[in-house]
C-alpha cells in the first residue's frame, strides 16, 4: 500500500506536467489567435496614446504600450461600408459600383463566391466569428429579407463560423441583432417588417412625433421610425423583445465576444470585433455617463475603451494573451455632428478628434482616412514602439495570410499586398502609395511626402453637417504632407510633374478594375 502511495505521489507531478504540456500544445506558434477590433468613426486624436484631450483611454493606451502604435495608417475609405468591404476582401471598394453606405436592408455586398479574410483563416483551421457592426448587407437582394425566418444567405457563406451582428449600424433599422442568420430573441408576437421606401400605417416617426424621441432628438434626418426613444433612418414595425436598447449594445457585443474567446481558447481563432462606438446615435450605458466631460460622444469613447479592456482581461485570465494578436483600428475618420442633438461639437473643449489632420469622415482630406492603428502580440512584438511607416488597411488580409501560411485562390484579394514586416515592425519601408476613397467617389493618392486629390465638383461642406469639409475642388489639389500635415494650401500649380505622376498612379489603378471585377459574381 505504501509503495502504491509513493508511486502515485511520483506520478502526480508527471500527470500535472503532462496536462500542462497538452494545454500548451494547443497554442500553435504558427497560428496565433487574431482579433481585429474595428471601431466606428473613432478619430486619430480620440485616444490618449494619440494625444487625446479630456477623454482617457487607459486600456487602449496599455495596448499601445505593449505593442506598436502606428502614426501613418489609412483606412481604405472615408465611410463605413466601403472601408469594411475592402478590409475583409482585400479589394478596393471603388472598383465595385455597389459599395456605398449600405441601407439596413441591403443585400449582401460581399458575395458568397468571394474569398474573404474569414475564409482565409478558416482555411488554416481557425474558428472564425464576426461580432458587432456589419453594415455589408444580408440576404440575396435589397429589401427582400424575411426578418422572421432564417436568412438564406449570410455570414456563414463568407467564412464566419459564428456571428452576432447588427445588420447595418445603430442609426438604421432593423434595430435587432442577427445571430447565426436569424434575429436574436425573435418575438413571435411581434413579427418584424422593414422598409426604406414608406412608413407602416399607424407607426409614429421622429418627424411627426418628436415628443416620442425622449432619449435623443435628431438634428438632420434620423427622423423616421422611433426605437428606444431615438429616431432612425428607415421604417420598421414590430420586433418586441428582440429590439436592442442602445445603452446596452456595448455590453451585449462584448459579452458575446468573451463567450466566443472562452469557447475557443484551446484552438486558434479569428475574431472580427466591430464596435458601434463612437457612431451615432451615441447613447452609452449610464455607468459611462459623465466620464469624459465631453458629453455623449466622449463617454462613448470611454465605453469603447472599456470593451477593449474586457477583451484584454479575458485573454489574460485564460492565459492566451501571449500568442494572441490584437489589431485595433477604426473604419474611417471622426465626425462630430452627424444627425443628432448630442452637443458633441459644443462640448469638445479643445479636443481634436482628427488630431493634426484636416478633414473628417466623408472627406477627401487626410482626416477622412487617417486612423489610429495599434498591434499587440506579446510573444513576437516588443512593446513601446511607434512606427511612422505609411500603411493601408487594404494590406492586412495578405499580410495576415502570409503570417498563417494561407493560400489564396486566383483573383482573390487583388489589391492586398503582403507587408507583414510593416505590421510586425520588422520592416519600416513605406508603402509606395495609398489610395483613399471619399464619400463622393473622389480618389486621392498619398505618398510619404505628397497628397494628391483629383478634381471634383460639389459642395465645400456637407449639407447635413455644415462644419464638415468635403475637400471637393474643381482643380487638382496637391499638398506637401512631409512639411505640413495640415492640407492648408495646394501647391499643384508649382509642381506639375508630381501632379502628372500622381494622376498616372490613379490611371493605372483604374485600368486594373476591368481585370479584377470578373472575379466578383454578378458584377
Amino acid at each position: 500500500m505504501k509503495k502504491n502511495i509513493i508511486a502515485l505521489s511520483l506520478l502526480a507531478p508527471m500527470a500535472v506536467q503532462s496536462a500542462w504540456a497538452a494545454k500548451k500544445a494547443k497554442t500553435d506558434p504558427n497560428r496565433p489567435n487574431v482579433i481585429i477590433i474595428f471601431a466606428d468613426d473613432l478619430g486619430y486624436g480620440d485616444l490618449g496614446c494619440y494625444g487625446a484631450k479630456n477623454v482617457k483611454t487607459p486600456n487602449v493606451d496599455r495596448l499601445a504600450e505593449q505593442g506598436i502604435r502606428f502614426t501613418d495608417t489609412h483606412a481604405v475609405a472615408a465611410t463605413s461600408t466601403p472601408s469594411r468591404y475592402s478590409l475583409l476582401t482585400g479589394e478596393y471598394a471603388w472598383r465595385r459600383p455597389d459599395t456605398d453606405i449600405a441601407a439596413g436592408n441591403a443585400g449582401m455586398i460581399i458575395k458568397p463566391g468571394q474569398f474573404t479574410m474569414a475564409d482565409m483563416f478558416k482555411s488554416r483551421g481557425y474558428s472564425t466569428c464576426a461580432i458587432g457592426k456589419w453594415h455589408l448587407g444580408l440576404g440575396e437582394k435589397q429589401g427582400t429579407q424575411d426578418w422572421n425566418a432564417q436568412l438564406p444567405m449570410g455570414l456563414g457563406d463568407l467564412g464566419f463560423d459564428y456571428h452576432y451582428i447588427m445588420a447595418a449600424t445603430a442609426d438604421r433599422v432593423p434595430c435587432v441583432f442577427i445571430e447565426d442568420g436569424s434575429v436574436a430573441n425573435w418575438d413571435s408576437e411581434n413579427p418584424i417588417e422593414v422598409s426604406y421606401k414608406k412608413n407602416f400605417k399607424g407607426e409614429p416617426t421622429g418627424k411627426d412625433n418628436p415628443e416620442l424621441c425622449y432619449n435623443l432628438q435628431s438634428s438632420v434626418g434620423h427622423n423616421q421610425s422611433i426605437v428606444n426613444g431615438i429616431g432612425r433612418i428607415g421604417y420598421m414595425r414590430g420586433g418586441g423583445k428582440a429590439l436592442w436598447k442602445d445603452e446596452n449594445i456595448a455590453d451585449s457585443i462584448t459579452s458575446h465576444a468573451i463567450s466566443f474567446i472562452k469557447a475557443n481558447q484551446d484552438k486558434p481563432f479569428f475574431m472580427y470585433f466591430a464596435t458601434n462606438d463612437v457612431h451615432v446615435p451615441r447613447f452609452p450605458h449610464p455607468r459611462f455617463r459623465g466620464k469624459s466631460g465631453m458629453g455623449l460622444r466622449g463617454d462613448a469613447i470611454v465605453q469603447f475603451d472599456w470593451s477593449v479592456g474586457q477583451i484584454m482581461e479575458t485573454l489574460d485570465k485564460l492565459g492566451i494573451a501571449d500568442n494572441t494578436i490584437i489589431l485595433l483600428s477604426s473604419d474611417n475618420g471622426p465626425i462630430i455632428d452627424d444627425g443628432y442633438q448630442d452637443r458633441a461639437e459644443e462640448l469638445l473643449n479643445g479636443h481634436k478628434p482628427a488630431g493634426p489632420w484636416r478633414g473628417n469622415k466623408y472627406s477627401t482630406f487626410e482626416g477622412g482616412t487617417q486612423v489610429p492603428a495599434i498591434i499587440r502580440w506579446p510573444k513576437n512584438i516588443k512593446g513601446g514602439q511607434t512606427s511612422t511607416t505609411l500603411m493601408s488597411q487594404i494590406d492586412w488580409m495578405a499580410s495576415l495570410g502570409s503570417l498563417i501560411g494561407a493560400r489564396f485562390p486566383q483573383g482573390s484579394a487583388p489589391d492586398s499586398q503582403n507587408r507583414l514586416g510593416n505590421l510586425l515592425g520588422t520592416d519600416t519601408e513605406d508603402r509606395p502609395y495609398v489610395i483613399e476613397f471619399a464619400y463622393n467617389h473622389v480618389l486621392s493618392v498619398r505618398t510619404k511626402e505628397w497628397k494628391y486629390i483629383e478634381p471634383s465638383d460639389g459642395p465645400k461642406t456637407l449639407t447635413w453637417a455644415p462644419k464638415a469639409e468635403t475637400g471637393s475642388d474643381p482643380q487638382p489639389q496637391l499638398y506637401n504632407i512631409k512639411n505640413n500635415l495640415w492640407e492648408a494650401e495646394s501647391v499643384a500649380p508649382e509642381n506639375p510633374k508630381i501632379v502628372y505622376d500622381m494622376q498616372n498612379i490613379l490611371r493605372r489603378e483604374r485600368a486594373k478594375s476591368e481585370k479584377y471585377t470578373h472575379f466578383v459574381p454578378g458584377v
